[in-house]
């Protein structure tokens, strides 16, 4: 019998019968930009060939004006049909379904010729947008309508039609963004008019057959939002719109909450979704940092959900579903949420990607083909870059020896899994632990490679990953100073603190050191509590009227830094401000600017630009002042003359950057 026999059950939407209740959620990948359809088509492929029960695309815009910036894609000429139906005949010929998202971005269009209800600027994007008139408003809808058309002619099962996390069909159902006074604002039922319409006209559009999804806000985080009863009147509306399923949007993009970084406790807000599920007489889709296929069986088997939603998951194992069904969930590469290569990607304009599988959108440029000739590969240091390449390589059918000092691998992923937040990384280090585990791959745990042990190997890899870097501060007999390796390992520190380094490590030490009791990423009603998170039919919106009560620091913490700019600011696009926040909401004291002149046993002694030396009396001052690699083998073997490969942090040392050393462990033992 199946371990997940509600996950694997099929379900029937319109004329189509599912073959599993596993969504891909939609993704902006920027693939169908580029303009390589073979590229685009490869991509979805693998997904449905990895046992995805349905496919939504990225968001296709449905006119110029809509699009999430100039030149965002869409289904505007015959070319366009021709290439989207190379997508959709891919995925139906590995058994899959596919629906087109239809995202209208409103007034979240990073272009001056953005529309919306009212003229309100978004606080996410520099133009301020036209308010529409009615001839406006019309165009729109048509426009959403005829891209629905030529997704049906372009061959897909249906459509998505976009109506939450703050796009803008969601623009119009609230006070926050909609002031009209003509039928399309004012009470709720003026409000609600255009997604209902909008829903309408698709059908109509499409048929009675296809697939009509509709997005809808269950909770939208922001002030003025929804309430839950005007989200269960809209859904019963939509549905008596024409559609086919509901599924799960949370947060406008706006909101100050996180809804799917890694410190979002997993499957956060499914209570949603069940609440909405008995209200309604289609299935509705239960969402947000869901990310195994554990997690997925006990929402369906509860009956929280008819179907779950999984997007990121996707691009971090496009054959997910295709291992749970065989009983290979071990195996299955999960998504860690950290956002770096994705959603970071995305907002900065770049191509989409995932830390842990670098061939996500690159699967027809980054091949894992089997090597022509078989080599016996030795790879030093069991950290990101190391594991990578060891488990690539014995993919290809390299015989691959792993060499490391520690006595487990991992390497510094083993001190980022003891960040309060990163609870994922125990997962990443496990699956690579699984994927080791493979006939080719002999580990040397435990033992510090030499020069003499590595002569005998066809291809040297060298990824000896970092060194804390010594800043060079003056520091008397007696004072208390730490490494962030030191504290990340639990060492004592003492009740007031001075972080001397405020980039990505810096902030997770101050995070480490103000947390106490249980992470709130374990724990669904602290992270609430944490962040002010009510519920829709409680509070309008589901912000709570008392807002954040973070859990009283453990510590006093200083977070200092050299650069005379806002610490943090190079922090990850969608994830730096959930840090900084988080540590201004536990007290911390974040300054830039700073000279530090000596560490005494009384404190740290520092001077900013027009200050003189000033004391912070601190029990400890712990130094996360950035790395070097570690080249001392590199450095022998190049002096013996003997060829090797350098990777990672042995090859650059930036932050504790894996998404850049899993990307190069991957594309090096792709070439072996």
């Amino acid at each position: 019998m199946s371990s997940y026999p509600h996950l694997l059950a099929p379900i029937t939407m319109g004329n189509r019968t599912l073959r599993n209740r596993s969504l891909m959620g939609s993704m902006h990948t920027g693939l169908e930009e580029t303009g390589d359809w073979s590229r685009v088509a490869a991509f979805y492929a693998a997904r449905a060939r990895g046992g995805a029960g349905l496919i939504v695309t990225g968001g296709m815009a449905p006119n110029r004006e809509g699009g999430v910036f100039p030149g965002a894609a869409g289904l505007f000429t015959e070319n366009d049909i021709a290439n989207h139906r190379r997508v959709t005949e891919a995925v139906h010929a590995e058994g899959g379904h596919i629906v087109m998202q239809i995202l209208h971005a409103g007034r979240y269009a990073y272009s001056p010729d953005c529309v919306a209800p009212s003229a309100i600027k978004s606080p996410i994007s520099p133009f301020p947008p036209r308010e529409l008139d009615e001839t406006g408003i019309e165009k729109q809808i048509a426009d959403i309508a005829t891209a629905a058309a030529r997704a049906i002619q372009a061959g897909y099962d249906g459509v998505e039609v976009m109506g939450s996390e703050g796009y803008f069909l969601n623009q119009f159902l609230v006070t926050h963004t909609n002031r009209r006074t003509d039928r399309w604002g004012g009470d709720y039922a003026n409000r609600m008019r255009l997604p209902v319409e909008t829903v309408a006209r698709v059908r109509a559009a499409m048929g009675p057959d296809a697939i009509l999804i509709y997005r809808i806000s269950l909770i939208d985080l922001i002030p003025n939002g929804s309430t839950w009863d005007e989200v269960v009147t809209l859904a019963k509306a939509i549905e008596s719109a024409g559609a086919s399923v509901l599924n799960t949007g949370i947060g406008w993009h706006e909101a100050r909450v996180p809804t799917i970084a890694t410190s979002v406790p997993r499957a956060a807000f499914a209570d949603l979704t069940a609440r909405l599920r008995p209200m309604v007489g289609i299935p509705v889709i239960t969402s947000n940092r869901i990310n195994t296929p554990e997690i997925a069986e006990k929402l369906l088997a509860e009956g929280a959900a008819d179907m779950v939603s999984m997007a990121r998951p996707w691009l971090a194992d496009e054959a997910f579903m295709a291992k749970a069904a065989a009983g290979r969930a071990a195996d299955i590469a999960p998504c860690i949420a950290c956002n770096q290569a994705c959603l970071d990607h995305t907002f900065s304009g770049k191509l989409t990607s995932c830390l842990v599988n670098p061939r996500a959108c690159h699967e027809t440029e980054l091949s894992y083909a089997p090597a022509a000739r078989p080599r016996r590969v030795a790879v030093v240091g069991a950290g990101p870059a190391g594991m990578m390449t060891a488990v690539v390589a014995a993919q290809r059918g390299h015989q691959v020896t792993l060499f490391d000092k520690a006595a487990q691998v991992g390497g510094q992923l083993n001190l980022a899994k003891q960040v309060p937040g990163k609870e994922e990384f125990h997962g990443l280090v496990a699956w690579f632990a699984t994927m080791l585990q493979h006939p080719l791959i002999t580990l040397r745990l435990g033992h510090e490679a030499t020069p003499d042990d590595l002569r005998a190997f066809d291809e040297i890899v060298i990824a000896t990953g970092v060194v804390p870097r010594d800043p060079g501060i003056p520091v008397a007999p007696g004072a208390r100073v730490l490494s962030y390796i030191d504290v990340l390992q639990g060492a004592e520190t003492g009740r007031r603190v001075a972080v001397v380094g405020a980039g990505g490590i810096g902030f997770d030490v101050a995070e480490t050191l103000v947390h106490q009791g249980t992470s709130p990423t374990l724990d669904p009603q602290l992270w609430r509590q944490e962040w002010g998170v009510s519920t829709p039919w409680a509070d309008r919106g589901g912000l709570a009227p008392e807002g954040p009560r973070p859990h009283p620091p453990a510590r006093e913490v200083h977070l200092l830094q050299r650069k005379a700019e806002k610490p943090g600011r190079h922090l990850g696009k969608t994830t730096g401000w959930i840090h900084r926040v988080s540590l201004a909401m536990k007290g911390v004291r974040m300054l830039g600017g700073v000279t530090y002149d000596r560490i005494t046993t009384e404190g740290l002694w520092l001077s900013r630009p027009g200050e003189g030396s000033q004391l912070l009396p601190v029990d400890a001052v712990v130094l996360c002042a950035g790395q070097e690699p570690d080249r001392r083998l590199s450095d022998q073997l190049d002096r013996l003359g003997i060829r090797h490969h350098r990777i990672g942090g042995a090859d650059v040392a930036a932050e504790l950057d894996a998404k850049r050393a899993i990307d190069q462990a991957a594309r090096l033992a792709a070439t072996l």
